[in-house]
Parts: structure tokens; C-alpha cells; sequence
């Protein structure tokens, strides 16, 4: 099991966002964390990335507890935020230089991988480039390739569509297949499920701060009818 969420509580300050919700995400799937605005889907994020400090239950990664492990812990993780985070004074090449040196990869094994990364997503003569000079989708991009140049056990995507093309949604989809292949377990957040239906393994689907339902990804259509109204 990668990663067990059990009557997590949690929010900012005196605010409770999430109440008491449990889930898990079992390695080699891909389960689609579902809800609209203020649902609780970006706290949820926060706490299993160590932003947030739960007030109750816990959040288990492979054995492994946050609070008691943290390097242990976030090294198995790798993060793909909705609104890219990149550093303005380095390069596309030093980007990926600091995520090798953070995970403490095989430079030789992450360049191969990083080389098949750029050519998909068509930066491989932007190596030299500044943030500056890159669109919305193009930092996206920059955010996939460091992240899918690790070996970590979980992925964790908060709205990874957003910005890109239809080419690199494609693509995102394919690394993503690929990878759930060799074991590698996915979180990924979206407001309904149309884009990776075909992919995701299970779902669920938080509404005010609360498991709503959860369930096999072909269910969702009959456990969640709200939300497949609304996207037709």
C-alpha cells in the first residue's frame, strides 16, 4: 500500500477544512481526488506534502510517517502544482540539475530520462532558456519532466491540464500509464473526471471538507450524478 489517509482533520489555524476523511492509494494506480471549488482538494494536497500539520488522524506513505521521517518520507514524493514553481535566475538545465542533486538520483540515469522528457514535450533546445521566456504551458512542462525524472513511488498532480495543449495532455497521460506499469502510484486532482477517466483506477470525491463518496472510476457517473450533470 502507497499511501494511507486515515480520519485525516486538518485546515489553516482555528479553520477545520477536512473532516475526518480516509483514503488510500494503493501502488500502481491512479486515483482522481474529485470536488469542486473549496472542496477541500488543494488542503488535502498540503497536508500529504507536509505544509500542513494534521490536527487529527494520520497519513502513512509507504510505512513511513512525516513527522517521524521527513526526508524518508518527501524523498518518495514528487509534486506537480497547479501553478508552476520555478526559480526566475535559473536556467531550464539548472532546474533540472537541482532536482538530481535533491533526490539524489544517477546523473547519468536522470540526463537519459530528462532527454526523452524534453524531446516529448518539445524542450530539448530550450535547455539554456530563463523562466522569463516561457508560457504558462511551458513551465507546466518544466514541472512535469522534474518531476518524472525521480523514481518516486507517488506522484502527487494538482490540476496538471490546465495550460497545457492537446498534445501534452496526450503525453502527460502517456507517462503516466507508463509509469503506474512499474508500480508508481498517482494522486491526482481535478474538478470532474471526463480527462482521465480512462486512466484513473478510482476516485474520490470530496465535498465540503468530508469523503462525499469514493469508488471504482467507472462508478463515478452513478455515485457522483451531481457532478456529471454539470460537465455535460
Amino acid at each position: 500500500m502507497s499511501l494511507e489517509i486515515k480520519n485525516l482533520s486538518g485546515g489553516y489555524g482555528k479553520l477545520t477544512v477536512l473532516k475526518d476523511i480516509s483514503f488510500t492509494v494503493s501502488d500502481g494506480t491512479l486515483t482522481a481526488l474529485v470536488g469542486l471549488n473549496g472542496s477541500g482538494k488543494s488542503t488535502t494536497i498540503n497536508h500529504i506534502i507536509g505544509l500542513l500539520q494534521p490536527k487529527q488522524g494520520s497519513i502513512v506513505l509507504n510505512n513511513l510517517l512525516l513527522d517521524q521521517e521527513p526526508v524518508a518520507y518527501k524523498s518518495q514524493l514528487a509534486y506537480i502544482p497547479e501553478q508552476p514553481i520555478v526559480y526566475e535566475e535559473l536556467t531550464l538545465k539548472e532546474h533540472l540539475e537541482l532536482t538530481i542533486a535533491a533526490y539524489h538520483l544517477d546523473e547519468k540515469v536522470a540526463w537519459q530520462r530528462a532527454e526523452k522528457l524534453l524531446n516529448i514535450f518539445r524542450l530539448n533546445d530550450k535547455l539554456t532558456w530563463f523562466p522569463t521566456h516561457f508560457s504558462k504551458g511551458m513551465r507546466q512542462k518544466v514541472m512535469i519532466v522534474m518531476a518524472f525524472i525521480t523514481d518516486a513511488k507517488l506522484f502527487i498532480i494538482d490540476e496538471p491540464f490546465l495550460g497545457l495543449d492537446v498534445i501534452a495532455v496526450n503525453d502527460l497521460l502517456k507517462l503516466i500509464d507508463s509509469r503506474k506499469k512499474e508500480g508508481t502510484s498517482f494522486l491526482l486532482t481535478t474538478h470532474v473526471l471526463d480527462t482521465i477517466a480512462d486512466h484513473a483506477d478510482q476516485f474520490v470525491y470530496l465535498k465540503d471538507g468530508q469523503v462525499a463518496a469514493a469508488g471504482a472510476a467507472s462508478e463515478f457517473t452513478k455515485l457522483v450524478p451531481e457532478l456529471a450533470v454539470s460537465k455535460e
